[in-house]
């Protein structure tokens, strides 16, 4: 009698291709970003393959997460090079739920830098005084307030970030320029923008003083005072004047180089005050023995840090802060209160470019985000 052998299961699988179209093409790779991979901006796993000017091709892999529906956009690495429409607007996420097995998309246009923006979303720049007293130091100063752009029509209360620096934040006359107003615009669109900005200009000659924080390689500064100037005097006005949320969980200041550094004594010292720190290439060269004994005398709170370097600023910038974000995590009297998001460009100098760039995602994270770093 002879035995039949059972049929044999078929091991063939089909994966999925998709082809993308992009008349508005540059040397940026493109890669997929999306519900199978969390949404990874730059994932080298999905990166597509150029096959000609304007023609990338990507085929998924095997495995049942891409069986699924398949939920993704298309960027050049990220957030800030999304696809755009050809209008300059945000696009919908793309949705991949049949059983085809290979799919044509069509990009027009990407951002780059986070630009374009629409001129209708610009906040609106208020000019708070050209000679705002700071009784602290005797002295006077232009500050500005950047509200959202619906801050007339609307009867919101908002987040309120203190940045140093003004000249260069929004200026189109300044040689070096963040580009905020340009950012926030974007940033409303992706409903990540809608805080108050207080812009304080720089003391010009006198700015290193100011911003320098007690007795550095600088020698002695006016940073206390200068810092007391925005807890006790700016924003108690601030919050009169506008519709903010004033409670330190809504509260932020930051800025870059030495602005930087005058940002975290600002948020160390009075913690009661500020529950947000924008960080940017900060100097901490000028007090590279940075002692934080003192934190242990405070009633520790939750407190957000956005710490960005760039590896092509110095040869110590990148160390500097890796080593400045342990010792802070490490300090048992911050444990669990701490949450610290180390952003490091080693292709970043020390410039306004790269930290326009970060401005958005730093703003993402510290105010619209619950992830912890």
């Amino acid at each position: 009698m002879n035995s039949q052998e059972p049929p044999v299961k078929s091991t063939v699988t089909h994966t999925k291709k998709i082809i993308l179209i992009t008349p508005n093409d540059d040397n940026r790779p493109v890669y997929i970003s999306g519900n199978f991979n969390n949404w990874a901006t730059q994932d080298y796993n999905f990166r597509m393959e150029k096959i000609e000017e304007g023609r990338y091709e990507f085929e998924f892999p095997e495995g049942e997460e891409f069986e699924e529906e398949l939920i993704y956009k298309f960027t050049k690495g990220d957030w800030s090079e999304v696809e755009i429409d050809r209008y300059g607007n945000k696009t919908p996420n793309r949705h991949w739920n049949d059983d085809q097995l290979e799919r044509i998309e069509k990009v027009a246009k990407w951002r780059h830098n986070w630009l374009p923006y629409r001129p209708s979303q610009l906040p609106k720049v208020h000019l708070i005084s050209e000679e705002f007293e700071i009784p602290q130091l005797n002295k006077t100063r232009k500050i500005w307030a950047l509200l959202p752009h619906d801050y007339d029509t609307s009867d919101e209360h908002y987040p309120v970030l203190y940045l140093q620096d003004a000249q260069n934040l929004f200026n189109e006359k300044s040689e070096f320029n963040w580009q905020i107003d340009k950012k926030l615009a974007v940033m409303s669109d992706y409903g990540i923008g809608k805080i108050i900005v207080i812009a304080i200009e720089h003391a010009e000659s006198e700015r290193i003083q100011e911003y320098n924080v007690g007795r550095t390689l600088l020698g002695a500064g006016h940073g206390k005072k200068y810092i007391r100037f925005i807890t006790d005097t700016l924003k108690p006005f601030v919050d009169k004047t506008f519709r903010t949320k004033a409670e330190r969980e809504f509260t932020g200041i930051g800025g870059s180089s030495m602005g930087g550094l005058v940002s975290i004594f600002s948020g160390l010292i009075y913690p009661e005050v500020f529950g947000k720190l924008m960080v940017f290439s900060p100097s901490l060269w000028v007090i590279p023995k940075i002692k934080l004994g003192f934190l242990d005398i405070f009633e520790p709170q939750e407190t957000r840090l956005y710490l960005y370097a760039g590896g092509d600023e110095s040869e110590t910038m990148v160390k500097h802060v890796t080593k400045f974000r342990k010792r802070l995590l490490r300090r048992e009297s911050l444990q669990g209160k701490m949450k610290v998001r180390l952003s490091i460009n080693m292709e970043g100098k020390h410039n306004e470019r790269y930290w326009s760039d970060e401005f958005p995602k730093a703003i993402e994270w510290l105010f619209f985000s619950d992830k912890p770093d």
